[in-house]
């Protein structure tokens, strides 16, 4: 079985020329390796010409694909619907399986597929079709590749919308293996990356599934840990009415006011220097995304910690967006250090009967409840410590709490840690493409 290996050149010295790397050459578009070529792009590709009518079969059935149904950058088609079922009436292109249909209009997006099938494409998109000796896969990493997607930008920058012509595209030279065996090689391993990417997507989205289906039974005792659900004598624990619905009958509803406090914090004069730079950690309501909060932007003085209404939180306390832009308002997060914070933050301190983590679970849960709370007009309103005391909230004893918690944050871990190896793939597949499409990375295959 062959195995293709990643090798990455290191293009020692030693060939002639003005300082190229041996086995590279010296081109019109910099320095490539000797066995690839500078080609021009319509001796790589053309584009399919003559309108069909989207009305008439086979056609209206066919399925028509338009830049809206691409997602940028990556090359996926997230919309599959027929002429027909979209009401087309205006000329659009056939393409057949093997092509890539590339949007010309706001090149920036980087919105083109490969086709796996047949079909239709507007008469806002190029379909592509490879010339003899060319990998069909090989177009779509070139087209979504750094060069070609900055000349498209740079020459389609005019007054309306930006869109890049025939007459420009044919001005365009593409740098490509002069063998189409490397060229599939390289396609093979970006069209693997991103499969790869996409099913790790799928398993993010349905782990978030999974936790916010855990989150609505769990915190609001529908469902119960076994360990809690029965009483001592053997017998199933029962349900009560409550203000927040059926609970629980061993479950206690407060407000945030009748077991704790909460407060609010401020920020120090913002042109006044000396009140900025100090080692008291000062947190904003837009690090509330964080969730977890450890670390800090900002840290202020001993006089900007005197001269504001900013006050020291303490670790473990869970705080709130009061206000915000987008969607900090109602975001809630745990604070790991004790830190100051701005007067968007409303800091609760859990008790000892009150699991901290059960507690910013909870709250996390109702973000659309308390964004609906807010006071003011429209997306403008904010919440306040007022609307804060008065929200009621179901308890299970503290030992359910801390289970209950402890089975969310796990799952948020594994969603942590797939997000991570996410972002790590793709930073990866953005990397190979770079090295891959300048054959600065070689693949070289082996027996």
């Amino acid at each position: 079985m062959v195995m293709v290996d990643l090798m990455v050149d290191k293009q020692q010295s030693g060939a002639a020329g003005k300082g190229v790397p041996a086995g590279f050459k010296l081109t019109e578009v910099g320095v490539i390796p000797e066995d690839w070529e500078v080609v021009p792009f319509f001796d790589v590709v053309s584009i399919v010409s003559g309108q069909i009518s989207p009305i008439c079969e086979p056609y209206s059935s066919m399925t028509l694909i338009a830049p809206d149904h691409i997602e940028t950058g990556t090359g996926r088609l997230i919309s599959k619907k027929s002429a027909k079922e979209q009401g087309a009436i205006s000329g659009k292109y056939v393409f057949h399986a093997g092509d890539t249909i590339y949007s010309k209009i706001r090149p920036y997006l980087r919105k083109a597929i490969y086709a796996n099938f047949d079909g239709l494409c507007s008469a806002d998109m190029y379909p592509l079709r490879p010339k003899e000796g060319i990998e069909p896969k090989y177009i779509l990493p070139l087209v979504l590749g750094n060069r070609f997607s900055k000349y498209a930008e740079s020459v389609s920058v005019r007054s309306g919308i930006p869109k890049i012509n025939r007459t420009e595209i044919a001005d365009f030279l593409f740098v490509i293996p002069r063998q189409r065996e490397e060229q599939t090689a390289i396609a093979n391993v970006l069209f693997d990356t991103e499969a790869l990417i996409a099913a790790l997507e799928q398993i993010l989205a349905k782990k978030q599934a999974i936790k916010t289906a855990a989150m609505q039974q769990l915190l609001t005792g529908k469902t119960r840990l076994p360990q809690f659900a029965m009483w001592e004598d053997g017998t199933t624990k029962g349900y009560k009415k409550s203000e927040l619905g059926e609970i629980p009958e061993d479950w206690v509803v407060t407000n945030i006011g009748q077991f704790t406090d909460c407060c609010a914090g401020g920020t120090p004069g913002t042109k006044v220097s000396a009140y900025w730079g100090g080692t008291h950690p000062w947190m904003s309501s837009g690090e509330l995304h964080l969730k977890q909060v450890h670390t800090v932007a900002d840290y202020i003085t001993d006089e900007g910690l005197a001269n504001s209404s900013t006050k020291y939180v303490p670790k473990n306390s869970v705080l709130v967006g009061l206000a915000g832009q987008g969607k900090t308002r109602g975001t809630v997060a745990i604070n790991r250090i004790e830190l100051c914070t701005n007067q968007s933050i409303a800091a609760i301190f859990p008790g000892e009967h009150h699991s901290t983590e059960f507690l910013f679970y909870n709250l996390d849960n109702r973000y659309e409840e308390l964004r609906s709370l807010s006071t003011g007009d429209g997306g403008r309103g904010g919440l306040n410590l007022t609307i804060i005391r008065k929200l009621h909230l179901a308890f299970p004893p503290k030992e359910e709490q801390t289970a209950i918690a402890a089975i969310l944050s796990d799952i948020d871990e594994d969603i942590q840690t797939l997000q991570q190896r996410l972002n790590k793939t793709r930073q990866l597949k953005q990397g190979m493409m770079q090295e891959l499409l300048t054959g600065k990375i070689r693949l070289i295959e082996r027996n």
